[in-house]
């Protein structure tokens, strides 16, 4: 049995692995995602009568946050190399309004919804926090292209160019959002453990959580992102044996960067994307930042097709199933009503036409970021109601990977077409 089951995995892999390879010479111009295949493929294998044991998150915290985990930083390297608009405060003012204004709103709208269907503080805060963060794996129809494919709209914010903001704001909130959900995690998780009381928990949530992890974050990302391209674009790559290894740098600097920065207590999903930022930045017209492109998307192409799968196994093994119809309700509110209303208010007066700004609040795509919070979260504090909240997520996750994946490629083309 445990040979079949082995054999049977090969299989599976293999799918996944030829999916992501031939996939998207036909989905690519139309109105459907990649994840929607994936999880329809999950969903089908582990129905079948073969033996295959569906995932499940709850019995297999453990491996889900790290696979996720996995998953989460690949993808925000991947992300970082490919935006070309050097960092600022005006040039990224649709950024910091979505993580300032937008995000918290979201987060207090979801635990408030949470709370209403039955959820105690502590969870329901956790769900708002772990639901709160946009995806940068399942949001690739609104992301920002390969490097140096951008136009001078996206390089230079003062130019025209509807679909390069849009695609920039979402990529660059989904790119920072991921490490700025920990706080309020960590807050769940604080409030799960000591109490509501603030006096429990308020000075070192704001001292640590707040102050100290962010800015090692950010510190630890500029630094080793700077030295980490100092060695890639160091020497060039001349002999055959170097080229056959071009890029592989972006999985390394990725795996080596989250790890010190968590080892010193830093936020390590803040330091992989500013780390990205930095070395997109430190040669911005070197050849070479499209093999780092190259590589960290796949990898990051197939980390998204394995979690989808598995996610579409544990739909099969009833994941979905402590959903109740108010829970229902508030699955499908989180998405039309939460995120797209608090994007509205982060962007009220932001300096671009309203069917540019539509478009940045609606589409915040949910997904393997929220696996990871909820495990986590659920891995370090005891929470009431893990099973109801894994489907609620996880119901969030379905709607939104089936909504913005068939709306996305239509309204980017839209857009393109108007666009001035």
């Amino acid at each position: 049995m445990v040979l079949e089951l082995t054999e049977i995995g090969f299989v599976v892999i293999g799918i996944v692995l030829f999916g992501v390879a031939v996939l998207p010479r036909f989905v690519s111009d139309r109105p459907i995602s990649l994840p929607i295949f994936f999880v329809s493929f999950g969903l089908l294998v582990f129905s079948l009568p073969i033996g295959l044991p569906p995932p499940d998150p709850l019995e297999q915290g453990e491996t889900t946050e790290r696979l996720a985990e996995l998953g989460v930083i690949i993808a925000l390297m991947a992300l970082g190399l490919k935006l070309d608009r050097p960092p600022g405060l005006r040039a990224w003012a649709s950024t910091w309004r979505l993580l300032v204004i937008t995000m918290p709103l979201s987060i207090a709208g979801v635990a408030v919804l949470g709370w209403s269907v039955g959820l105690v503080v502590p969870t329901a805060l956790l769900l708002g926090a772990c639901i709160a963060p946009t995806d940068p794996v399942l949001a690739s129809e609104v992301q920002v292209e390969k490097p140096g494919s951008g136009t001078e709209a996206q390089r230079l914010p003062s130019a025209a160019g509807r679909e390069d903001e849009v695609r920039f704001a979402l990529s660059s909130e989904a790119g920072l959002n991921d490490g700025f959900a920990f706080p309020f995690t960590n807050l769940a998780i604080a409030i799960a453990l000591v109490g509501i009381a603030p006096g429990n928990w308020l000075g070192e949530w704001l001292l640590i959580d707040v102050g100290y992890r962010i800015v090692v974050g950010v510190l630890a990302g500029i630094i080793l992102g700077r030295l980490t391209a100092w060695v890639i674009f160091w020497a060039s790559s001349e002999t055959q044996l170097a080229r056959s290894v071009q890029g592989l740098e972006a999985v390394a600097g990725t795996l080596a960067i989250y790890g010190v920065t968590e080892l010193v207590g830093g936020y390590g999903f803040i330091a992989v994307f500013t780390a990205a930022v930095t070395i997109r930045s430190y040669e911005r017209s070197h050849d070479y930042n499209q093999s780092l492109h190259e590589i960290s998307e796949l990898a990051e192409q197939t980390m998204m097709g394995l979690i989808m799968v598995f996610f579409g196994g544990a739909i099969a093994g009833g994941l979905l199933s402590p959903l109740t119809t108010n829970a229902v309700i508030a699955a499908v509110a989180i998405v039309f009503l939460v995120r797209p209303i608090a994007g509205i208010v982060g962007l009220l007066g932001f300096d671009r036409q309203w069917r540019e700004r539509l478009p940045i609040a609606f589409f915040g795509v949910r997904g393997i970021g929220s696996f990871y919070y909820l495990a986590h979260g659920l891995n370090e504090g005891a929470f009431p109601d893990a099973a109801l909240v894994w489907a609620l997520a996880g119901a969030v996750v379905l709607i939104s990977i089936v909504v913005h994946g068939i709306t996305a490629t239509p309204t980017v083309n839209y857009l393109e077409a108007t666009g001035e």
